[in-house]
């Protein structure tokens, strides 16, 4: 008999080799599921800012408004021609592909949005070798922007790590002082340039996300937001309940009332050691609550930011984030921003 009929099973996969592709395949439909809805928020977002701030929507034709550049009124025309001279004559790319030079510098990963603008007004960003005072001004994918001399590129390989930061480091990117900082403790993570979100003091440590995304850098910092935090605190001496209730029910500091959203003792059998929650992102403003009723922090740790842990990451150490951890992060709290927002 023949054993023709038989031949198809004779290369039959492996078991495992069958549930990698099918995992491989998940995996890639995962991927093409959350760039699909990223694109769908980015045009959201953009078309949001363009009704909020109609003045630095990029101009269709060469009469449109101007912009800014060091004080001197720039045409589009004019951004067009430098585009088309850096590319030896070529159309520059349609005014759909311009970008703010503030979002522009937190896509090249040199600093989230916010920090951008101060840059920026400062004096410290050249775009096409003139510089840009206007941290609105639309770059083209042909303009040349530098900041410190350098040539900036869009980052692609957007990069999201969490470490587990011990006391003595400083969440900046650089310290003329020569103290020793995070991104010391990740220097071979990535070769990308990060930067932490946030801050946490020198003598504080926990939870530190770390990132070269523009757009999470800003949506994790603003207000509005509310993103959950919760500290552990060591102190001097054992919380009273008077304190206790003082804390839940609102405080006033130098600048301002503040409000808890949950306080705990975090051991039972030790009332100086509290577990606090709460959203605001004052400065110090953990360590200030206990210091207004007479407190002594001794030790300050960071146990949970915007829902992540540092559960399995060593003190020093870091780790990546999860496709899911970035996707929950980028779509945290959407629709309380969006209930206060009609």
């Amino acid at each position: 008999m023949s054993q023709s009929p038989f031949q198809k099973f004779a290369t039959k996969k492996k078991n495992s080799a069958v549930k990698e592709a099918h995992r491989q395949e998940k995996k890639k439909v995962k991927k093409e599921r959350a760039a699909y809805f990223d694109k769908i928020k980015e045009e959201k977002y953009q078309a949001r800012m363009a009704k909020k701030n109609p003045a630095i929507v990029q101009p269709k034709t060469a009469e449109a408004k101007p912009t800014k550049i060091a004080g001197k009124t720039v045409s589009t025309a004019k951004s067009t021609a430098v585009g088309k001279a850096a590319t030896g004559g070529k159309a520059a790319a349609p005014s759909g592909a311009a970008m703010p030079l503030n979002k522009y510098l937190a896509h090249c990963g040199v600093c989230s949005r916010r920090d951008a603008v101060a840059l920026i007004t400062e004096g410290n960003v050249k775009v096409n070798g003139t510089v840009a005072t206007e941290p609105g001004y639309k770059v083209l994918p042909t303009d040349e922007v530098m900041y410190n001399n350098k040539k900036l590129f869009v980052t692609k390989n957007l990069q999201y790590i969490l470490l587990n930061k011990p006391k003595d480091y400083i969440t900046t990117t650089d310290d003329p002082q020569g103290r020793k900082t995070v991104l010391q403790l990740i220097k071979n993570a990535t070769e990308e340039r990060v930067y932490p979100i946030g801050r946490l003091d020198r003598n504080t440590s926990g939870v530190l996300l770390l990132t070269n995304d523009g757009d999470l850098t800003q949506k994790l910092s603003h207000p509005s937001f509310e993103v959950k935090k919760i500290y552990e605190v060591k102190l001097d001496k054992v919380v009273t309940k008077a304190d206790f209730e003082k804390i839940l029910n609102g405080l006033v500091l130098e600048d301002g009332p503040v409000t808890v959203d949950g306080l705990a003792y975090a051991d039972s059998k030790d009332k100086s050691i509290i577990g606090i929650e709460i959203h605001s992102g004052r400065n110090r403003i953990v360590r200030r609550i206990f210091e207004h009723l007479g407190y002594d922090v001794k030790a300050l740790d960071r146990v949970m930011y915007a829902g992540l842990t540092k559960k399995n990451v060593e003190r020093s150490k870091w780790r990546f984030l999860s496709e899911k951890e970035i996707r929950l992060l980028k779509y945290m709290n959407e629709s309380k921003k969006k209930s206060k927002n009609p």
